[in-house]
């Protein structure tokens, strides 16, 4: 079966952390839950501080949902991590940032 252009994203995003020692979750969405939770829900190496992604299909970064936006804006005034990606080099750049690399 063909990977979708997101399920690319996903796939890239989830080597790096895999390289990153960053342990991580995707929650599966099936009616039951909140709705709006980012792809990736992270603790990241060696603050143990939670990042969470959301990840789009290339060119899709800015078409996030009211629901993500209150979910990712809910994190961060919490001091959590929260981006939204749709290429892996974001998530890199991110971790620069943060000197985690």
């Amino acid at each position: 079966m063909a990977m979708t252009p997101e399920g690319k994203v996903k796939a890239a995003v989830k080597t790096l952390l895999k390289s990153m020692d960053v342990w991580y979750y995707l929650p599966v969405s099936n009616g039951m839950g909140q709705h709006g939770i980012p792809d990736f829900i992270c603790c990241v190496p060696p603050s143990g501080k939670f990042l969470a992604i959301e990840t789009k299909a290339p060119g899709r970064r800015s078409n996030v949902s009211p629901l993500q936006v209150r979910a990712i804006d809910g994190i961060r005034s919490r001091k959590g991590w929260a981006i939204v990606v749709d290429d892996v080099v974001q998530l890199r750049e991110f971790f620069k940032e943060q000197g985690l690399v």
